[in-house]
């Protein structure tokens, strides 16, 4: 099971239009490196739990055929006046509404959250989980110390026994440096400790209820790849991981045309003309003036249009987006109507009043050369 039911507000703007499961990490929705995950594993059959966004999510992946799984989804929420209101059942809720509906958990499950990059080897996992006579795994990694506060931490002892839960603790209160990952290995009866018809969460209230219970509970601690994007500081990193080749199992998508310079179809752009550092990402039909400077790791998006004397710095580009004559975008992420900063808070250029700096490809643009160095100050100095 793939846990795609979430609103992602963590992730806004971004998921005000695209449901956490389908940000693309170079093009390519983060689900879709997960179901690639499932099948090289031979996990075959795939439910997902959708809320916020599902018809998005669903008209992407559609019955998997494509991806060589199949695939099945489950609502959650009502519809009103033709409209889909999303209403997740939360994390476990959302298990225990698909096996009410028909017992489709039947043997071993695995069950991953929709919003991370993993390169992890769940046949393993699921051998660990089987030999321990496990009802329940939770895949850990070890983070440094000083990272607990960030993480769920779990805290088992020396068979992986899990003896507690630690919930964002402080450095001082920590009592281990594993973290839950949000990859899971479950045995169907564990269903049956779930309460039906109502909001209910994995990590937060079924966990408890396995380890007050003295259930058959354990950890499995793997050194693997795992990039989280939860927030947007961290999607903005997990951009500049994949760019820097830091992620083994993500490749850069198009074609590399000078060193550490790669490009979708049909770029438009004098290369004698314009300053780029690599590793930098070019989407298709997109068009870079002469005069234009980036400095990797960025990316930009398809069809957007970058104007001379702009400046883009260790930032990432959303499509359809156009950046007007000298902004200087440093440490950015800009997507729509939005500038976001990596620490992830964002200005709205339209309630700024500076939306003809940061426009969309596809309205008439007109040429504001004079107001550029005025405004790119604006938005260098919110970093």
């Amino acid at each position: 099971m793939i846990l795609a039911a979430g609103k992602g507000t963590r992730v806004r703007p971004i998921t005000h239009t695209i449901p956490k499961p389908l940000i693309p990490i170079l093009q390519k929705p983060v689900m879709e490196f997960l179901v690639e995950l499932l099948r090289q594993h031979g996990f075959k059959q795939i439910m997902v739990n959708v809320s916020h966004l599902a018809e998005e999510i669903e008209n992407y992946f559609r019955d998997g055929q494509r991806f060589g799984v199949e695939i099945g989804y489950s609502f959650e929420g009502r519809i009103i006046d033709g409209e889909l209101v999303g209403e997740a059942l939360g994390s476990a809720g959302g298990l225990k509404k698909i096996q009410e509906f028909n017992p489709f958990f039947d043997d071993t499950f695995v069950v991953l959250c929709g919003d991370a990059l993993i390169d992890l080897d769940l046949t393993e996992v699921v051998r660990q989980h089987k030999a321990k006579g496990a009802i329940a795994t939770v895949v850990t990694k070890s983070v440094p110390k000083d990272a607990v506060s960030s993480y769920g931490v779990v805290v088992s002892d020396e068979n992986g026994k899990i003896l507690t839960f630690q919930e964002k603790p402080s450095v001082e209160d920590a009592l281990s440096t594993e973290i839950n990952t949000g990859i899971y290995v479950f045995e169907p009866e564990v269903i049956n400790y779930i309460p039906p018809n109502q909001e209910y969460d994995i990590g937060s209230e079924l966990f408890p209820k396995l380890v007050q219970l003295n259930l058959p509970f354990y950890a499995v601690n793997m050194d693997f790849e795992w990039v989280d994007i939860g927030k947007v500081p961290d999607y903005w990193e997990a951009i500049r991981a994949v760019l820097r080749g830091d992620v083994k199992n993500v490749q850069i998508p198009g074609k590399e045309v000078r060193p550490g310079v790669y490009t979708g179809l049909n770029v438009s752009v004098n290369w004698d003309k314009v300053d780029i550092t690599g590793p930098v990402y070019i989407g298709a039909m997109t068009h870079i003036e002469d005069g234009a400077k980036i400095v990797g790791p960025s990316m930009i998006g398809p069809n957007c249009w970058i104007c001379e004397g702009a400046t883009v710095d260790n930032s990432v580009i959303f499509e359809y987006s156009r950046l007007g004559s000298g902004v200087y975008l440093q440490d950015k992420l800009v997507f729509g109507r939005y500038c976001v900063d990596k620490t992830g808070t964002a200005i709205d250029v339209q309630a700024a009043a500076i939306d003809w700096l940061i426009t969309d490809t596809r309205q008439e643009t007109v040429s504001h050369h004079n107001k550029g160095q005025v405004i790119s100050n604006f938005v260098t100095n919110q970093s």
